[in-house]
């Protein structure tokens, strides 16, 4: 069993790595037949920059990772609360 989890690992790695390479191509796709808002890419591409720049401030690759999952995790509950709440103020 022990000889099997490296391949798995690589297997997922690799399943990975062509998702991100098949989701920048289609976005480049989309923004270029106008069908992506350029605002759109961008705050996609938010995560992406805060990772890299946690990548080069933190002690190590991974600590950058789990730091902007996190970061990502309660900003986007903050979002979700901000917009129940404006939606209750609304109604």
């Amino acid at each position: 069993m022990d000889g099997i989890v490296p391949y798995f690992i690589w297997a997922v790695l690799i399943m990975t790595g062509a998702s991100v390479i098949a989701i920048v191509i289609f976005g480049l796709r989309a923004l270029t037949f106008g069908t992506m808002d350029p605002v759109t890419l961008t705050l996609l591409a938010v995560p992406i920059v805060l990772f890299v720049i946690l990548g080069f401030v933190m002690d190590s690759w991974a600590e950058a990772a789990v730091m902007t999952v996190l970061i990502e995790i309660v900003v986007t509950s903050l979002s979700l609360l901000m917009s129940s709440i404006r939606g209750l103020v609304n109604t």
